[in-house]
């Protein structure tokens, strides 16, 4: 019989994902508000309230749970809806049924640390966000790991790829991060969250184990003025206007992947230049060679 695995909040993450878990044999169900999104997915595609409980309660029976859904803005209330509570909800559910999952994955993110001077941090940092998206991050994931079903925490650093291209165009309008003080940054590429999702639940399907929390991020943290100037030597701009903005707003730390790497999994972009190069290769953004 095949493996059932349900993706809650099913956006451009949890598609890639279903796709591959598809193609590995799996039978994939893909459930978010607006099922209309998944029409050319090829996934099997249902449509979920998380905040109903009798719209969870319509959900078929899965042997991995993946919780990946996001908040519709950036506000306290969406983001509450969004993780500790939706998660709870399904947890409720899924927890009390029959058959219950074998395992569950909450996508969580490293909003969670609060570390600002460029530390290196990994799964036993101590996570103190001071900001209510890292706080409530917080609290879902402990909703979690406190549940009796067997869960996963993975915490993805900042996320880009096809359509998430704000830096390149940043770049591409001439404006760069300074250069001191060295502002970290942390990169994973979409298809690499897809990867290691994949990768996790290959795993507990081969009765290999997982632990209860990864941070999934690239093999090189870099300071946010290199990753841009990189792009602007790519795109054959000068930069001509120096963002301030970031440094007042933003954290900067270094993430480490050891333990996913240890876990066995094979990054496909192992730092921004391979995976940036395949965003702007793909996505039009490269000047016409003469």
């Amino acid at each position: 019989m095949k493996t059932t695995t349900l993706i809650l909040g099913c956006g451009d993450i949890g598609t890639v994902l279903g796709r591959r878990l598809q193609e590995a044999g799996q039978r994939v169900i893909g459930a978010r508000r607006k099922v209309e999104a998944l029409a050319e997915s090829g996934l099997e595609a249902a449509a979920v309230d998380l905040t109903d409980p009798a719209s969870l309660a319509a959900l078929p029976d899965a042997d991995i749970l993946v919780y990946v859904a996001s908040a519709d803005r950036f506000e306290e209330a969406a983001y509450r809806a969004a993780y500790p509570e939706g998660l709870t909800a399904a947890l409720a559910e899924f927890g009390g049924r029959e058959a219950p999952p074998r395992h569950v994955f909450f996508v969580s993110s490293t909003s969670v640390y609060a570390q600002r001077d460029g530390e290196t941090v990994d799964e036993a940092s101590p996570t103190e966000p001071t900001g209510f998206s890292g706080q409530l991050m917080c609290e879902a994931e402990r909703a979690l790991l406190d549940h009796p079903l067997p869960g996963t925490v993975v915490r993805f650093s900042g996320i880009y790829g096809p359509g998430r291209d704000r830096l390149i165009r940043q770049v591409g309008e001439g404006r760069i991060a300074p250069p001191s003080p060295a502002m970290y940054t942390n990169r994973i590429h979409r298809d690499d969250c897809a990867g290691v999702l994949a990768h996790l639940i290959g795993r507990v399907l081969e009765g290999e184990g997982v632990d209860e929390l990864y941070l999934a991020t690239d093999c090189e943290p870099a300071p946010l003025h290199d990753v841009m100037a990189w792009l602007a030597m790519q795109l054959k701009v000068e930069a001509t206007e120096t963002i301030q903005s970031p440094l007042r707003r933003r954290a900067s730390k270094r993430c480490s992947n050891a333990r996913l790497l240890e876990s066995g999994y094979q990054f496909r972009y192992p730092t921004f230049r391979e995976g940036y190069a395949q965003v702007l290769r793909e996505g039009g953004f490269l000047p016409e060679k003469a």
